[in-house]
């Protein structure tokens, strides 16, 4: 497996004293290279807009099948970017998950397309056997609103307005986590996460790990639907992830810092049909967005018999002032079956 979502990105330190205390002293001038399945790029999200009923002020990237490599933080993925794996988080205040790097398009920038948050991809091997990423996430709900508005007013002479210059870094309110994969073997990865919260307050933070197939079944005839569905075992949370093409894979999740298992949440990765376009017919009972919907408006939609296309484990962490969560294992990922490989990179 290698990262997803490699898009290379440096802001400049020019200026405040924010700026220079929320970058990371690393002595790099430049992130790693890290293989992208279809091409290394952000995501330009959509205008939040309302949701019927208790639910309200999502995106609509939300709430659509994941496809190409739209989503992810931190991600990793087979050579074909059929089995997905990535972080998502939730300061507790935001309208929806973080689950992608927030970009203007070419025509909301005032110098075009232009990604506004900060993440660095700091370490890597050759073969990606070891690879470190970090990522600044404010405590404050993130300011999609007024990114966009103010350089949307801004013309081209003038200077971006970047995510720094809104304030929600003020008093170091933000969350400075670090991920680092490490592989065993080719087919044995493990992951471990790093939460420092650079604040004067205690704050809680949920992390989602969060596994899912790309949906090809839904636009490619003659695709079988994959699955991931929980497994039962003695002092281990997981699943298994099943595919034609890639066989069988298990994942285990560790325990959080203060030895508590997290819950498995599943959905499909399906479009929400029903709250994008008012269809009802052949809607998946759980789709895309149930995660996100579960965790931020504590609605019934994730699958109660624990599988699907798409699963995330739950860990909410309380940390306090400027203090770092000892590091933990989040998920160990070995082939358990062989799969029936294409000549296009079926395998990991």
């Amino acid at each position: 497996m290698t990262l997803t979502n490699a898009h290379r990105y440096r802001q400049s330190t020019r200026g405040s004293k924010i700026r220079r205390r929320i970058l990371p002293a690393t002595g790099r001038q430049s992130d790693p290279t890290l293989a992208s399945a279809r091409g290394a790029r952000y995501v330009k999200t959509t205008a939040p807009m309302a949701k019927p009923g208790n639910i309200s002020l999502t995106n609509t990237r939300v709430s659509r099948a994941y496809r190409w490599n739209e989503d992810g933080l931190a991600g990793l993925c087979d050579r074909a970017q059929r089995l997905c794996f990535a972080l998502a988080f939730w300061n507790g205040r935001d309208p929806f998950l973080k689950e992608r790097i927030f970009g203007l398009s070419g025509p909301e920038g005032n110098h075009g397309e232009d990604a506004k948050e900060y993440w660095w991809y700091i370490d890597a091997t050759p073969t990606s056997s070891w690879l470190r990423w970090r990522y600044h996430y404010p405590h404050a709900e993130f300011p999609y609103a007024l990114l966009r508005q103010e350089n949307a007013r801004r013309n081209k002479d003038e200077p971006e307005f970047e995510l720094v210059d809104t304030g929600v870094f003020e008093g170091d309110r933000y969350w400075q986590i670090t991920a680092d994969y490490a592989k065993a073997s080719p087919d044995d990865v493990c992951m471990r996460i790093s939460v420092r919260n650079a604040g004067p307050d205690p704050a809680e933070l949920h992390v989602l790990p969060t596994l899912w197939f790309r949906n090809r079944w839904s636009w490619e005839a003659g695709v079988a639907r994959p699955i991931i569905r929980a497994t039962a075992e003695t002092g281990n949370v997981g699943a298994i992830a099943e595919e034609e093409l890639l066989g069988r894979w298990r994942f285990t999740a560790g325990a959080d810092p203060a030895g508590k298992p997290p819950p498995l949440l599943f959905c499909e990765n399906e479009t929400n049909a029903r709250y994008l376009y008012g269809v009802t017919a052949e809607q998946t009972s759980y789709p895309k967005d149930g995660i996100n919907d579960h965790v931020v408006h504590n609605a019934a939609t994730v699958n109660p018999a624990r599988q699907g296309t798409k699963m995330a484990c739950w860990y909410r962490l309380k940390v306090a002032a400027g203090r770092f969560f000892a590091w933990f294992r989040v998920v160990e990922t070995t082939r358990s079956g062989t799969g029936r490989h294409d000549r296009n990179g079926g395998g990991p």
